[in-house]
């Protein structure tokens, strides 16, 4: 969908915007009959014969000798319900089109944004404010269903009914015509005029708004901590701050509105004042009817207040262009990018062969960042093996990790991946979903969705029997826990899995993980959460899978990396040594220290 305009929302709906505005139309014109009759219907009664609508269903009533007047009201008093009954269908028509056009618009707008921040890179997000991101999806995207649903068909109804009643009052009366316009310029140019000051308001009001909502949501999603640290009363006053910038500018937005309405108001009652005057001076001149006077009264408030609309019509376009300008920087976005398909050779699917892997020189640095996350890193891991990584934090572990999975740009064949037997491709060049469905990472603080246990399991791999779950879980150690649970694998695990434990939910990453069986197995501290009882249960599962998976873990503790195939130590993200436990041991100091202190020696 683009997005540079809001003529571009409409893109795909454009059909149905106008049959509503043809509806629209269609009932104005109907409803401008409406003072038509009333005039005639008023001068027949006043005079008493049918001489003033001779021209207007005078016909008829002759139809009717001795009864003509009385005939005449009754066929205008029908002639009225009928007109007022087909305005009102085409007003239903038009409000169905509207509705139907408006909110399939706002329903692709929301999916668009929804696949667009599902495409967007790690750098993208890491930059962006949840709860702001939440704002522009909701709020702004609902200032925009507001604006095509109210307002966009009003601006049609405004010019319409002008353009149509001019000549029916030039018609009736010239001089009174143009009286009746002499107002509508001002009322006009206040209600621009007031648009443009109104947008600026808008703005800062909606990122008021928006920095309001972020304070909340993060607020929530550290509530724990909050209590933990007794921080209530400091972010009460921290939201009452956020709450208060917001109040102070919504309130200044209302002022304007009110000072707009209060001044229009006295612009078009003014002008129904001078046409009130003007017409009761020529009805006592005998130039103007009692009829015709009702009828330039009534087309006058028919045009002025829709044009009096204009300010609110205004000031939501405004609101709406201001949405538009925060969406599209989420919709115009450059998403994450994958090789084109024809130059792209088949990447292996979960429970493929094993991938190989190989390092050449990988340098990495953050954007934004001065100094490398990485520096010159080269090793190999063979299809099958396990790889294990050590390192202080900061020292580039989970770094590795993320551009193996791509979150973030790779240099240019740095990174080398395929299955034993065939050639190495160059990690860039293969198409992103597929080479990622070939993956599992399990994070040190793994997220798991507010569903049931078992629909965690299945994230990858849904279709998996109900035998496959329970081996992951066995293998992942939380098989008894769950039996012991009421609900087994259908266990309410609430917002990211807050009824379970910090090692409940590790082990359940990893059962997840395991029952995708990857071609490669990413985990990054994953077992830091459990005993050291469990974490030989689940390493040994890992040794029986073996050659199933590539496997590379992070890791702090010895207990978790000296059965690894390989162990690459890092420092500031530099390999300073590779080799298995017993050769590191003899070969690297720092390692030899760490094994020493851990009880971890040959």
């Amino acid at each position: 969908m683009r997005a540079h305009s809001l003529w571009d929302l409409t893109v795909g709906f454009r059909g149905t915007f106008t049959l509503a505005a043809l509806s629209l139309l269609l009932a104005s014109a109907a409803l401008l009959l409406v003072p038509l009759l009333g005039t005639y219907a008023l001068d027949v009664a006043l005079a008493g014969s049918l001489a003033p609508a001779s021209t207007l269903l005078a016909p008829l009533a002759k139809g009717f000798p001795g009864h003509e007047v009385l005939a005449y009201l009754l066929l205008s008093a029908g002639a009225l319900v009928a007109v007022t009954a087909l305005a009102g269908g085409f007003h239903y028509l038009r409000g169905r089109w509207t509705a139907l056009a408006s909110e399939g618009l706002i329903r692709t707008l929301r999916l668009t944004l929804h696949h667009q921040l599902e495409r967007l890179p790690a750098p993208w997000h890491d930059g962006m404010d949840t709860g702001d991101l939440v704002q522009r999806c909701s709020s702004d995207v609902e200032t925009l269903r507001v604006f095509f649903s109210n307002d966009v068909l009003e601006i049609a109804r405004a010019l319409a009914l002008l353009l149509a009643l001019l000549p029916l009052m030039f018609w009736r009366n010239a001089s009174l015509a143009w009286l009746s316009l002499s107002l509508m310029p001002l009322i006009f140019l206040f209600a621009v005029l007031f648009f443009r000051r109104v947008k600026t308001v808008f703005k800062v009001t909606d990122e008021a708004e928006a920095a309001m909502t972020s304070a909340l949501q993060e607020n929530l999603t550290g509530i724990r901590v909050v209590r933990a640290f007794s921080r209530q009363p400091e972010e009460r006053q921290r939201f009452a701050g956020f709450n208060s910038t917001f109040r102070d500018h919504n309130r200044r937005l209302i002022d304007l509105m009110g000072l707009y309405w209060s001044l229009s108001d006295l612009l078009c009652l003014s002008q129904i004042g001078l046409v009130l005057f003007a017409g009761a001076y020529q009805l006592q001149q005998g130039t103007l009817s009692v009829g015709e006077l009702f009828a330039f009264l009534t087309w006058v408030s028919m045009v002025i207040f829709p044009l009096r609309q204009f300010g609110r019509i205004l000031t939501d376009a405004g609101k709406a262009s201001v949405a538009l300008t925060r969406l599209k920087a989420v919709l115009e976005a450059t998403t994450e990018r994958s090789a084109p398909r024809a130059e792209v050779p088949t990447t292996p699917a979960p429970s493929g062969p094993p991938l190989g892997l190989r390092l050449e020189g990988l340098t990495f640095t953050y954007p934004g960042a001065r100094t490398p996350a990485l520096t010159d890193l080269s090793l190999t891991v063979e299809p099958g093996q396990t790889l294990a990584l050590l390192g202080a934090p900061g020292a580039g572990k989970t770094t590795l990790l993320r551009l193996l999975l791509r979150y973030y740009p790779i240099p240019e064949s740095s990174i080398l991946v395929g299955e034993a037997g065939k050639p190495l491709q160059a990690l860039e060049t293969l198409e992103l979903p597929s080479h990622r469905s070939a993956l599992a990472l399990v994070a040190q603080d793994p997220f798991l969705y507010g569903r049931s246990l078992e629909a965690n399991l299945r994230v990858g791999a849904p279709d998996a029997s109900e035998g496959e779950l329970w081996t992951a879980l066995e293998d992942a150690a939380l098989a008894s826990t769950v039996r012991a649970l009421p609900e087994g694998l259908a266990t309410a695990l609430g917002e990211r899995g807050v009824t379970l434990s910090g090692g409940q939910r590790q082990r359940l990453a990893i059962a997840r993980a395991l029952l995708r069986r990857p071609a490669l197995l990413l985990l990054d501290d994953a077992l830091s959460a459990v005993d050291i009882t469990t974490e030989a249960h689940i390493l040994a599962a890992l040794r029986a899978r073996k050659g199933e998976s590539t496997v590379i873990l992070t890791a702090h503790r010895l207990s978790t990396v000296r059965h690894a195939d390989r162990i690459g130590l890092l420092e500031h993200g530099r390999l300073v040594a590779l080799g298995t436990h017993e050769t590191l041991y003899e070969s690297a100091p720092a390692y030899r220290a760490l094994a020493q202190q851990q009880g971890f020696a040959p």
